[in-house]
């Protein structure tokens, strides 16, 4: 208990270096060509980075406002911008089955390429990048913060990071040449030639998979769901580990039908032991008149899900709950108990219940 709660006061303390370190705004500016393009007639180009596949004539940006073709050129205007640096806990990603208790250096930039009505990182993801403060910080320059910050990971997170693909990539090449790992938690609304490129240098991963409906993702995110099922797949076919948030907003995705369709497909498209977390909506952007999730939805939705044969399913945006644990699906014992962000017990040995033996899928160590 007394090294979880030591742990703990390092984080804090690393993340208020963290954030001293990163008032500072600066002007400097530099363009980037965008990877994943095509160049077409009349100066116009058509982006290939993920499916909406905007065509693009000059002076424009595409639907997620960061990159832009200026003269029959496509630029990202996002690479080594970050607007959000910080220390997390690798739960907060949240990520229950990759080294529980680690921090992780945790970056965004500006912009988005969905339109998610309850999005909790608006202020950011649904700006262009002019229009909030950044710093500039090179991939190189960002994986020494990271070192210093003695954190083992680099999360690219809080907005979409799909679209600071350049400078997600980048980073990731020089982290893992230099022992870091990476993560990532996105939306997974990403087309396959980048996304086999960038799973080459990614650890976990972290999917949105926000409801499973067309309609669904066209009403409340202005996306579809097909692309998100195969990056899923494709995911699990590279071998990346994979988790995924589900965020329950009422009545919306919340019905016993959607979720038993959904829980089947993870189960024979990902396996039974896919980690899933059922998330708390809260009144948030576009649907701040909405309420809160019901805690009895989440506990229906999770046990709809062990119904259909998935061994990992907890609860989150619910301090304290008892769903935030991880249980041997063989003994049914505590392996690792969590009070919010803070691991309080780990049961693991060598990434097997130390009760009854059974292997815990994870990376632990």
């Amino acid at each position: 208990m007394y090294k979880y709660l030591k742990k703990a006061l390092c984080l804090l303390f690393l993340f208020s270096i963290t954030t001293i370190c990163f008032t500072k705004v600066t002007t400097a500016f530099s363009l980037k060509e965008a990877l994943y393009y095509e160049r077409l007639d009349g100066q116009a180009v058509q982006c290939k980075l993920c499916p909406r596949q905007c065509m693009i004539i000059k002076g424009n940006r595409g639907f997620c406002g960061v990159r832009e073709n200026q003269n029959g050129t496509l630029y990202t205007l996002v690479f080594a911008k970050p607007v959000a640096i910080h220390i997390d806990p690798i739960e907060k990603k949240p990520l229950f089955h990759f080294l529980p208790g680690s921090s992780a250096f945790s970056v965004a930039t500006a912009g988005c390429n969905l339109k998610c009505k309850f999005c909790q990182n608006w202020e950011i993801s649904q700006r262009r990048p002019e229009e909030v403060e950044y710093i500039y910080l090179e991939p190189k320059e960002l994986v020494q913060k990271a070192f210093a910050s003695a954190s083992p990971v680099i999360a690219y997170t809080y907005s979409e990071p799909t679209i600071f693909y350049e400078y997600m990539l980048e980073t990731a090449k020089i982290a893992k040449e230099r022992g870091l790992k990476n993560i990532m938690h996105s939306c997974g609304f990403i087309n396959e030639a980048p996304l086999r490129e960038l799973a080459k240098y990614l650890d976990a991963v972290n999917i949105d998979l926000k409801g499973f409906s067309d309609d669904y993702y066209a009403k409340l995110s202005e996306a579809s769901l097909e692309p998100v099922l195969k990056t899923l797949k494709l995911l699990k076919e590279l071998g990346v580990p994979i988790e995924l948030t589900t965020l329950i907003v009422p009545g919306y995705n919340d019905d016993s039908d959607s979720l038993t369709r959904m829980c089947f497909w993870i189960k024979e498209n990902l396996g039974p032991d896919t980690p899933l977390h059922f998330s708390r909506f809260y009144p948030m952007y576009k649907l701040a008149s909405l309420y809160p999730t019901p805690i009895e939805t989440l506990e229906k939705a999770r046990q709809i899900a062990f119904n259909c044969g998935l061994n990992y399913v907890y609860i989150g945006n619910i301090p304290s709950n008892l769903a935030e644990n991880t249980y041997c699906p063989r003994c049914k014992n505590l392996i690792i108990e969590r009070k919010g962000y803070l691991v309080v017990q780990n049961n693991l040995e060598s990434g097997r219940c130390k009760f009854c033996n059974e292997r815990i899928p994870g990376v632990w160590h």
